[in-house]
């Protein structure tokens, strides 16, 4: 756990201060982030590895550009001084990040400072207080903090995700749960690769996932929480289920029923277990994803003839195809935002990831390849996680890339690794 306590600056803050981050040219901020000021020498790694976390989140997230140390002129070796602004500002820094840590028997406490270069003023600051093991998410909560106060939008540094992790060759694949920070640091095993598994899906409240796992039986949903390994199945159905999913509220999932040559969507109250079909087609409808408020539940389903994505309303009832593109669409799933629906699309011979409005209107797409699939949003809706396949004897990788398709880049695995799915903000 991190403690947070924000503190009044001595220095007048500044008048709101956004940049625009979706103006169509837009340029990465300048930000200074010179390194965190140890109390004694003891803190040094510390504060040194609180520096570079917050340098590389700021960086990776394309809106900054973190400036070179070499080309620092002034040494920051005092949090509570006003900076020498016009050292910064003959570096082109239009933000600067400083900051102070000391480490208190097995405590770690940081100050933070995030400075307007430009106004000459403190924008904001904050004082956190938590265990040695938590430096790292230190780190990702004070880059959240700066993150929103530079572009007005919640952060998502302080994040994780759950994915498959693939070992092995390719026809005797091991696939194994597996969690980590959204900057690709601190992976876990959930589970030992003894089943396969498939489509993880987070709770909101993070401290479950749901997923397919095919045993000595049917596939099944399960149920996982994180936190005590404590397994459960969702229902027990005839036939395979498949592609789960939280409702937002956590209290449901919705999943994919086979019957027959076809499937239709059922959802579960996972406290009553009680059961309400919301399909009833000669079709297959898999796939589905709620919007943020639960009003709507988007779906892919081929009952035109092609798998395609539909929208329909929380409860079930008439569905409305939005996806009239050339090609076929899967794998939708809603922004936390509410504002885009991503997806796979195959056309030509090529996987692709996209997003479209709810409405089905603007579809745009952000990347395309041999083969992607299965895209995720980051908890703010900024950026999707999505896998790759590049082809061959190899496996897949993981990659992201923002939604306005700029800034595509792999998040590191162990191993190979596939079906991503992101995590709402912890703090």
């Amino acid at each position: 756990m991190v403690s947070v306590t924000g503190f009044a600056p001595r220095f007048a803050r500044a008048a709101p201060t956004v940049v625009d981050i979706n103006q169509g040219n837009f340029k990465p901020v300048p930000i200074a982030i010179p390194p965190f000021v140890p109390v004694t020498a003891e803190d040094a790694g510390v504060a040194s590895e609180i520096t570079q976390v917050i340098t590389n989140n700021l960086r990776r997230s394309g809106l900054f550009a973190p400036i070179d140390p070499a080309a620092y002129i002034q040494k920051i070796t005092d949090v509570d001084a006003v900076p020498q602004f016009d050292s910064w500002k003959v570096i082109n820094a239009q933000a600067l990040i400083t900051g102070r840590v000391r480490r208190e028997g097995s405590r770690v406490k940081a100050d933070f400072r995030l400075w307007d270069v430009l106004a000459g003023q403190q924008l904001t600051g904050q004082q956190y207080n938590t265990t040695a093991e938590n430096t790292r998410r230190l780190a990702h909560i004070i880059s959240d903090a700066a993150y929103t106060r530079i572009t007005g939008e919640n952060g998502y540094f302080d994040s994780r995700v759950v994915f498959v992790d693939e070992t092995g060759s390719k026809d005797k694949r091991v696939k194994r749960l597996a969690i980590m920070d959204q900057d690709g640091f601190g992976v876990r095993y959930l589970t030992r690769g003894d089943d396969l598994v498939l489509t993880p899906r987070f709770s909101p409240t993070t401290q479950e996932i749901t997923y397919m796992s095919y045993g000595a039986s049917d596939p099944r949903v399960y149920l996982l929480n994180i936190e005590t390994g404590q397994r459960e199945i969702v229902g027990n159905f005839p036939g395979m289920t498949f592609s789960p999913r939280f409702s937002p509220d956590g209290q449901r999932v919705i999943m994919s029923l086979a019957q027959g040559r076809n499937s239709n969507l059922f959802i579960m109250d996972l406290r009553s277990k009680s059961t309400t079909r919301l399909t009833d087609t000669p079709a297959i409808d898999t796939a589905p994803s709620f919007a943020p408020d639960g009003s709507r539940i988007c779906f892919e389903s081929d009952r035109g003839g092609s798998q395609q994505i539909y929208v329909m309303g929380g409860s079930g009832g008439a569905a409305q195809r939005i996806s009239f593109g050339e090609g076929s669409y899967s794998t939708p799933v809603w922004s936390p935002k509410g504002d885009y629906i991503a997806f796979t699309k195959l056309g030509g011979g090529r996987f692709s990831i996209g997003i479209m409005k709810p409405d089905g209107s603007g579809e745009r797409i952000l990347t395309e390849g041999f083969h992607n699939e299965g895209p995720t949003f980051c908890p703010n809706g900024r950026v999707i996680m999505f896998f790759r396949e590049a082809g061959g004897s190899g496996g897949p990788s993981l990659f992201t890339v923002d939604v306005s398709g700029r800034n595509e880049q792999r998040v590191q695995t162990p191993a190979f690794g596939s079906d991503p799915a992101w995590s709402p903000l912890l703090s």
